[in-house]
């Protein structure tokens, strides 16, 4: 293939300043000042449906072409969906939850609802779908008390309507519900706006709520964190100084990432429509049958910013090898790459950077960054190529990085105009999320890319709540050691769970990457998840990397030697696992009391190092 020349990347040009308090606090600020946002986002969706009027903004898969929602006809559809609104009577006290996940309709109706000031919630479709006895969901209506439920499909989310919806309006794109009434898409869409959607709009401002965003609840009921209009827009400015390019570039995505998590529904949904993009919308997922759908859209349209999960990302290389089609048209005019919501390992990042130069016949810049829901989520993030993953970069502009000393950690706060104010109707619980200088104390930890200069950028170092001691005192860093066995055990496991609080050594439970160990088999990928885990090859192969992990350890904070597979899959209900796929740590842990007590005696299914290796490391 001929090499190609691409532009130079246009991104941001920082200013790093920082300070070191007496007790050993650092804040870690831009000198380079925030540039001027809009007071609400939908002045963005009025300003390109001037500027331009024909530009696609949103585009969803209809059979083996795509349908196709212009600037100007999202615009009309949106005012007419605020004038249903305003009659329906939507307030914030009587706000719009959104059950079904991503499509042209659900984004019309978060549109709609934030254009005349009422905020909307997108619900995670699993508490719908997944769920059995709807107590997430339950929790949520009653923190919200809906005056519209909206769902794409009354066949598929009755059940959970009628079970915690019985009595509020409800919406629906196609199909009804059995002897409920229920108002229509399209009649809402027809809606002929007046001048008091003009009023309300005008009166919407950087202090309105634009949307609620659930936290995941894995460790109790979802939170409600309130976004703002200053959150999302101030937030759209950090990412535009970020990403420079897009500002005369308009950013071309294709995205799976549901709308209900804040890097999707925020993040890339946003950064679209304030640059004058164009969103596809994917309707595949990281897994096993939904990557077909994503190689599919991705061998059609070539995106120009890109973002997945790393375990997205390994789907997408394997498929490459045999596909130059799919390597040619997704590296055709993409301009960089981000992954988040996992770590990657490192066998993973030089892999994608090697497929990346040889296609495109120079490197593309792969990054992450840090943030959360309550941080809009833009908060930190690195631009500067990098040998290696996991540097989450620099503050934004507008952003103070606050590293208070905990124990041999920094724990890292943060202010800024991004950080959400609080929760929905719980006071308590806002409060007590900020400290006594207004910084949002995010729960994690951070450390120095290089120590002493932070425009090095930051690494993570884990969630603090997760980690542990064990029985000797020693304390175990559980997010630098989950990473690290998961990159060792190259492809192999998902993730992983680390157990030995209290124990006298570390042990794994392990989610098995179920394809790549069927291809240690003959004959593999037909045999049942029970029967490939417990397989002599598999077996073997997983032993051999821990004896290589337990080789390389530095103690026994670092060693782990004893390993098991989890058989069935993680529990939704049980909160020990997001319908994104992050894992909680303590919540696996106490519902599998029984499988890390096996780990530490005489259990068959326990895969373990080669003890010599492991005495010698004593």
């Amino acid at each position: 293939m001929a090499a190609r020349r691409f532009a130079p990347l246009a991104t941001w040009t920082p200013d790093v300043r920082h300070e070191t308090r007496a007790d050993g606090t650092t804040l870690v600020w831009r000198a380079d000042p925030l540039g001027p946002y809009p007071d609400k986002i939908t002045e963005r969706l009025d300003h390109w449906a001037a500027a331009a009027p024909d530009r696609t903004f949103l585009a969803e898969r209809d059979g083996d072409g795509w349908r196709h929602l212009t600037y100007a006809e999202c615009r009309t559809v949106v005012r007419a969906l605020g004038q249903a609104f305003l009659d329906l009577g939507l307030s914030p006290e009587r706000p719009l939850a959104i059950l079904s996940g991503n499509d042209i309709e659900h984004a019309l109706m978060a549109l709609g609802a934030q254009y005349v000031g009422v905020p909307s919630a997108a619900l995670s479709p699993a508490y719908s779908l997944l769920s059995q006895d709807f107590s997430k969901l339950r929790d949520i209506a009653g923190q919200l008390t809906p005056g519209l439920v909206f769902a794409a499909d009354g066949a598929r989310f009755g059940r959970a309507i009628d079970a915690v919806f019985a009595g509020t309006p409800v919406a629906l794109t196609r199909a009804g519900l059995e002897g409920r009434p229920a108002l229509r898409f399209a009649d809402l869409a027809a809606t002929e706006a007046t001048p008091a959607v003009d009023a309300a709009h005008a009166a919407v401002g950087p202090d309105t709520v634009a949307k609620f965003l659930f936290t995941s609840g894995t460790t109790g009921s979802p939170k409600a964190s309130i976004q703002t209009q200053r959150v999302i827009c101030s937030n759209q400015e950090m990412i535009a100084d970020c990403y420079a390019f897009m500002r005369e570039e308009p950013p071309v995505i294709v995205d799976w990432a549901p709308w209900n998590h804040t890097a999707a529904g925020n993040k890339n949904f946003n950064l679209v429509l304030y640059n004058g993009g164009t969103y596809y919308l994917d309707g595949g997922r990281p897994t096993r049958d939904g990557i077909v759908e994503t190689i599919r859209n991705l061998r059609e349209i070539s995106p120009t910013w890109y973002f997945n999960v790393p375990a997205g990302y390994e789907m997408l290389l394997s498929a490459m090898e045999d596909d130059p089609l799919l390597r040619e048209t997704f590296f055709a005019r993409l301009r960089m790459m981000m992954y988040a919501a996992a770590s990657m390992a490192q066998h993973t990042w030089d892999r994608l950077n090697a497929v990346a130069a040889a296609t495109r016949g120079e490197p593309i810049l792969l990054s992450t960054g840090y943030g959360a829901t309550e941080t809009g989520p833009f908060a930190l993030s690195s631009m500067e190529p990098q040998d290696s993953p996991g540097n989450v970069g620099i503050p934004a502009q507008g952003v103070t990085l606050k590293l208070v000393p905990h124990g041999d950690k920094l724990e890292a706060r943060l202010r800024g105009p991004n950080i959400a104010p609080g929760y929905w109707r719980n006071g308590d619980l806002s409060r007590g999320a900020f400290d006594e200088e207004g910084f949002y104390r995010v729960g994690d930890a951070l450390r120095f890319a290089v120590p002493g200069d932070p425009a090095r950028g930051f690494l993570f170092d884990g969630r603090l709540a997760e980690n542990f001691k064990l029985s000797t005192g020693t304390f175990v860093s559980v997010g630098a050691l989950r990473a690290a066995f998961v990159d060792a055990m190259g492809g192999l496991v998902g993730d992983a769970v680390i157990a030995g609080e209290d124990r006298d050594r570390v042990a794994a439970l392990m989610i098995p990457h179920v394809p790549a160990l069927a291809a240690l088999v003959p004959g593999g990928p037909g045999m049942s998840r029970t029967g490939l885990l417990a397989h002599p090859a598999v077996r073997a192969a997983v032993a051999e990397r821990l004896t290589r992990l337990a080789a390389e350890a530095t103690g026994s904070a670092t060693r782990v030697a004893r390993a098991i597979f989890l058989d069935d899959d993680l529990s939704f209900d049980r909160g020990e696992v997001t319908d994104k796929g992050s894992i909680n740590q303590r919540a696996v842990l106490r519902h599998r009391a029984d499988l890390v007590a096996a780990l530490y005696g005489d259990d068959p299914r326990v895969i373990q190092a080669d003890p010599a290796v492991v005495a010698q490391e004593v």
